[in-house]
C-alpha cells in the first residue's frame, strides 16, 4: 500500500457539486484534493448531460430553423442538409474545452486531483484503489445515473439511456421516449427536428411532472404542434430488442415499434461501493444519503447534490459544494432551496422557480395569479417567438412572490429576475414598479406582475 496522503478535506466526485466545492475550499486555504473515477472532470452534467444536450439543441433548433423558420424572415435556404457527424463534433468539442477548463481551474487553485473509484475506510479515510486519502472533512458527491424501469432490456444501442442519445451515428425513422420529464423533451426535441418522427409515453396524465399545471397543458399543446406525438396515462411493461427495431410493451395498449428507444424515467443516486456504512453515513428509503439542513451526513463527512436528493439539478449541486465549503472555511455559506430555478430547454424553454399554482391551493395559501402572453410583446415579435406566457404566483394578502413560471423564448435567462426578486423577498409590485428596457422579452415578466393586480398595460 502507498503511504497515507494528508489533506484538509477530500472531495469524492468531481460533477458540479464536487468541483465546485473543491475549488471554493482551495480559494479559502484548505488542503483540498478531489477523487473522480472518469478520466474527464465534470462529471455527468459537463460529459454526458446538460453541457452536451444544450449543444445538440442549439444545432438542431438552427438546422430546424434554416429548413422551415427563415423564410417570413425574407431568408431562402433551399436545399438544407443535416451532417450529423458535424453536429456531433461540435458538441464534443463544447464538452472537451469545458472539462479541460475544469481541469486548468484545479491546477491554478492547487486542487490535487486523484483518479479512480473512491471508497470511505472508516471516518476520515478514502481509498483510491490502493492510495490511503486522510481527512478530517470528506465530501460526498458522486451524484446520480439513469433509472431504468423493469422488463426494459437496454442494450446500449436501440434501446438506451440519455447518454446513448446523445451519440446515436444517424437520426432513428421512428424514436419512442419512455418519460415525458425534462430530459424525455429535450432529447425527444432534438431527433424530431432531426427528423425522427418521436412518440413520448408518459406513466402520468400529464407531461412535466412538477411543472405548474397550466404551463404543462401549454406545453403539451404547442410540441404537438411540432408533431410530437404523446401516449398519456400509460405504463410501459417492458421493451426489446427484435431484429434490427426495438418493441415497447404498453398495458392495455398495443405495442410500440421503433428504430430507438430513449428510457427517460428519471435518476437514481450513486452510492454504491461507496462503503458508506463504514463512516457512519445512512441512506433514506429511495437511496438518498441522509443530511442535515447544512448537508452533514456523518461526523466530519458532508454530501451535496443529486446524491442528496430534492431538486436533481446542477445548479443546486453547485450551490450546494460552494455552502458546505465556505462554511468549513468559517464562512456564512446559504443555500435556500425555496428558490432554485428549474428549466426544460426545449423550443419554447420551460422554467419556473418557487411553488406551482397546485401546490398553493393544496397548501391553502390564498394567492393572486398574473398571466401575460408574449404574443403583445415588441421583442418576441421580432423573434417570430410568440408562443408561451408568464406567470406570476403572489401572496394575495402580502404580495410577496411565490412562484413564477415561463413557457416561451430564453425562459431560461427569463426566471433569474423572477428567482433574484424572491431571494430579496420582493412583492409583484415591485416587479411591476422596475423600469425594464424595451423592447425586451423581460417586458413580459413585468406585465404578468401588473397582471397580479389587473393593472397591466398591454393586457
Amino acid at each position: 500500500m502507498n503511504d497515507v496522503k494528508k489533506h484538509d478535506l477530500v472531495v469524492i466526485g468531481a460533477g458540479p457539486g464536487g468541483y465546485a466545492a473543491a475549488i471554493r475550499a482551495a480559494q479559502l486555504g484548505l488542503d483540498t484534493a478531489c477523487v473522480e473515477k472518469e478520466p474527464r472532470l465534470g462529471g455527468t452534467c459537463l460529459r454526458v448531460g446538460c453541457i452536451p444536450s444544450k449543444a445538440l439543441l442549439e444545432s438542431s433548433e438552427k438546422f430546424a430553423e434554416a429548413r422551415h423558420g427563415l423564410a417570413a424572415h425574407g431568408v431562402q435556404v433551399e436545399g438544407a442538409t443535416l451532417d450529423l457527424a458535424a453536429m456531433m463534433a461540435r458538441k464534443d468539442g463544447i464538452v472537451a474545452a469545458l472539462t479541460d477548463g475544469i481541469a486548468g481551474l484545479f491546477k491554478a487553485n492547487k486542487v490535487t486531483r486523484y483518479q479512480g473509484a473512491a471508497r470511505l475506510d472508516g471516518p476520515g479515510r478514502v481509498m483510491v484503489g490502493e492510495q490511503a486519502l486522510q481527512a478530517e472533512r470528506i465530501i460526498v458527491a458522486t451524484g446520480s445515473s439513469a433509472a431504468s424501469l423493469p422488463g426494459l432490456d437496454l442494450d446500449g444501442d436501440r434501446i438506451g439511456d440519455s447518454t446513448a442519445a446523445l451519440a446515436w451515428p444517424a437520426v432513428p425513422e421512428r424514436l419512442v421516449v419512455i418519460g415525458a420529464g425534462y430530459i424525455g423533451l429535450e432529447l425527444g426535441s432534438v431527433w424530431a427536428r432531426l427528423g425522427a418522427q418521436v412518440t413520448v409515453v408518459e406513466y402520468l396524465d400529464r407531461i412535466l411532472p412538477g411543472t405548474d399545471g397550466e404551463i404543462a397543458r401549454v406545453a403539451l399543446q404547442l410540441f404537438r404542434k411540432q408533431g410530437l406525438e404523446f401516449v398519456l396515462s400509460a405504463k410501459v411493461t417492458g421493451a426489446r430488442v427484435e431484429g434490427d427495431k426495438a418493441v415497447v410493451s404498453i398495458e392495455g395498449r398495443e405495442p410500440l415499434t421503433a428504430d430507438r428507444v430513449l428510457v427517460a424515467v428519471g435518476r437514481r443516486p450513486h452510492t454504491g461501493g461507496l462503503n458508506l456504512e463504514s463512516a457512519g453515513v445512512a441512506l433514506d428509503a429511495r437511496g438518498f444519503i441522509r443530511v442535515d439542513d447544512r448537508n452533514l451526513a456523518a461526523p466530519g463527512i458532508w454530501a451535496v447534490g443529486d446524491v442528496v436528493g430534492g431538486l436533481l439539478l446542477a445548479h443546486k449541486a453547485t450551490d450546494e459544494g460552494v455552502a458546505v465549503a465556505e462554511r468549513m472555511a468559517g464562512k456564512a455559506g446559504h443555500v435556500d432551496p425555496a428558490v432554485i430555478p428549474a428549466v426544460c430547454y426545449t423550443d419554447p424553454e420551460i422554467a419556473g422557480v418557487g411553488r406551482t399554482e397546485e401546490q398553493l391551493k393544496v397548501d391553502g395559501v390564498p394567492f393572486r395569479k398574473g398571466v401575460m402572453s408574449f404574443r403583445s410583446n415588441g421583442r418576441a415579435m421580432a423573434l417570430d417567438r410568440v408562443e408561451g406566457r408568464v406567470k406570476v404566483l403572489s401572496h394575495k394578502q402580502t404580495d410577496r412572490i411565490l412562484g413564477v413560471h415561463v413557457i416561451g423564448p430564453r425562459a431560461g435567462d427569463l426566471i433569474a429576475e423572477a428567482a433574484a426578486a424572491m431571494a430579496f423577498g420582493a412583492s409583484a409590485e415591485d416587479i411591476g414598479r422596475v423600469c425594464h428596457a424595451h423592447p425586451t422579452l423581460s417586458e413580459v415578466v413585468r406585465e404578468a406582475a401588473l397582471a397580479a393586480h389587473d393593472r397591466p398595460l398591454h393586457g
